[in-house]
């Protein structure tokens, strides 16, 4: 079972996310094991403050070391298992569908969310292990990053999600994005399924899925194109969408 802990200052943000849907699920599947910490219980302070002034001035409040480096000891006191220590963080690096597949294998994480302006910097070169971002930009804290990251990890673990082929058929799991999706009826006010995914034509449904992953790739995210790990099949269709757009 993995174990989760979640390091905050707005534990209760958390009470729907991971009780509800997938993570409910994994939790009754014992896949999983969330606690979230309100590291303002290990402030020194009397007033459990845990952020102050930066030295030199300048703009905003600092958290302070002390109470992150007091609760990831309390989480990790008789644990075994060396824990990932992961700083959700705008300077991190962006999180990705890799960076969850290589969560999903830890048997234990711990996610720092931080507040205010920053960390200080001893948080960064003595305690972390990762800093994660989601992207270029700015959020109030790390809180919803968090959700984000366990979402993402959690869906991955064994026996998780109903179909074991989800994940791996993912978005982003093969490199490429997902080829398009369609459900009952065929007809839909006149737009129609296309003909081979009724066909029963399960090497034919295979090279059309193959094919439509390649282009919506293309038009989408070309940059991807250019690291994945391509099929032969999948080159010929790349190369020929390349020589067909320089035309």
């Amino acid at each position: 079972m993995m174990k989760i802990d979640i390091l905050s200052l707005f534990p209760e943000m958390f009470e729907g996310v991971l009780h509800t849907s997938m993570m409910k699920k994994a939790q009754e599947k014992e896949a999983v094991e969330f606690n979230v910490t309100d590291f303002r219980d290990y402030s020194e302070n009397k007033h459990r403050k845990v952020d102050d002034y930066p030295y030199g001035g300048g703009a905003g409040m600092v958290l302070k070391p002390e109470p992150i480096f007091s609760a990831v000891e309390a989480v990790t006191e008789g644990v075994q298992a060396k824990p990932r220590i992961v700083l959700l963080c705008p300077q991190g690096e962006r999180f990705s569908q890799e960076k969850a597949e290589e969560f999903a294998r830890e048997e234990h994480l711990i996610l720092i969310c931080g507040h205010y302006e920053g960390y200080d910097e001893r948080i960064r070169e003595e305690l972390v292990t990762d800093e994660v971002s989601l992207g270029d930009f700015i959020l109030t804290g790390g809180e919803i990053a968090a959700m984000a990251v366990v979402d993402s990890v959690v869906r991955l673990l064994p026996e998780v999600l109903g179909n074991a082929d989800s994940p791996v058929l993912d978005s982003f799991s093969t490199g490429l994005l997902e080829h398009p999706q369609y459900t009952r009826p065929a007809n839909f006010r006149g737009m129609e399924v296309p003909e081979v995914l009724l066909s029963g034509n399960h090497a034919k449904i295979e090279e059309w899925r193959e094919e439509q992953s390649v282009i919506r790739t293309f038009n989408r995210r070309k940059d991807l194109l250019e690291t994945a790990p391509l099929t032969d099949f999948q080159k010929k269709k790349y190369q020929q969408l390349k020589e067909k757009n320089n035309q």
